[in-house]
């Protein structure tokens, strides 16, 4: 099993193409908070992202950058230049209509791909919430594949043809991928435990494995110390200082995660729904549950398909 695409599949992390920027030699755009996250790809020419209490940075043809929360940001032609609020209306028709943004007046010198990320937000285990304020890769990075998809991108935007937005959107998950591979091997060393920290630890990796392949099984902390050939006491050390909990608590998470998406999306009864993720009690099922979401399984059923309702309209 890979680890990072399960995750990432149970989290409903899902891109969509934003929209392309064109500018000219003096131009300035200010975003407000973005719901999910951020990214751009500069294709050709400069420019200057700026985000309050951070130095501006530079980017260059061949950067990508992710803002992993959406924070507000303007991107410039220079770092002094005037960013103007963007109009949220010509934004959104631009996404959906796939036409072009174009800022300051002249020949068009920056050409820029933009694209949003978001998560399910039923789910607690999320790789994007992990990431640093702004994960920015220069087009030296040494992930080649990851420039590939960027040309292709543009390509596909320039000639579209049947099916594009199924294919761009596509691509725009590619890219995510592709961007969390290079900034995986490229990232200072972690400070603090984190579940990416899974990803450079084999015994971790073994371990989670385990878990993701069947989360539902009566997993002990012993019984998984013995699959993986270490003590207790060093598996028990490892979690905590990797991922940050124990191995019953992330066991416990990760069941609950599955147990709100099922709880939502499936007519499932509770004895079913307990039943996949390790339960052979409705009762124990519902007290854990209960002190996970701060919620009966039942009231988080019905506030869940709410909230996805009034999303969907």
């Amino acid at each position: 099993m890979d680890l990072l695409a399960d995750v990432l599949s149970v989290s409903g992390v899902r891109g969509t193409l934003g929209a392309r920027i064109e500018a000219t030699e003096s131009w300035g755009v200010w975003w407000t908070d973005i719901p999910g996250a951020a990214f751009y790809a500069v294709t050709a020419g400069t420019a200057w992202l700026g985000i309050p209490g951070d130095e501006p940075r530079q980017l260059m043809p061949g950067d990508v950058v992710l803002l992993p929360r959406g924070a507000g940001h303007s991107l410039t032609s220079a770092p002094d230049a005037v960013a103007h609020s963007c109009d949220a209306t010509l934004a959104a028709e631009a996404r959906r209509t796939g036409t072009v943004l174009r800022f300051g007046d002249g020949e068009v010198q920056t050409h820029i791909l933009g694209a949003a990320y978001e998560h399910d937000p039923a789910v607690s285990t999320q790789v994007l919430a992990l990431l640093p304020d702004v994960v920015h890769l220069r087009a030296d990075n040494g992930g080649g594949c990851l420039d590939d998809t960027v040309r292709l991108l543009a390509r596909e935007l320039a000639h579209p043809q049947v099916a594009a937005a199924v294919v761009m959107n596509s691509l725009v998950n590619i890219l995510l991928v592709q961007l969390l591979r290079v900034w995986l091997v490229t990232r200072p060393a972690p400070t603090e435990p984190s579940w990416l920290g899974v990803l450079g630890d084999p015994l971790m990796t073994d371990a989670l494995t385990l878990i993701h392949q069947d989360p539902a099984r009566a997993w002990t902390t012993s019984m998984l110390a013995g699959e993986l050939n270490v003590s207790r006491a060093t598996l028990s050390r490892r979690f905590v200082s990797v991922v940050g909990e124990g191995p019953g608590a992330y066991l416990t998470r990760w069941r609950m995660d599955l147990a709100a998406l099922r709880l939502r999306d499936s007519d499932e009864t509770l004895e079913s729904v307990a039943a996949t993720v390790g339960y052979t009690s409705v009762y124990a099922f519902s007290r854990a549950f209960s002190r996970a979401r701060g919620q009966s399984p039942g009231r988080f059923r019905v506030a869940a398909r709410a909230a996805a309702r009034e999303v969907a309209a």
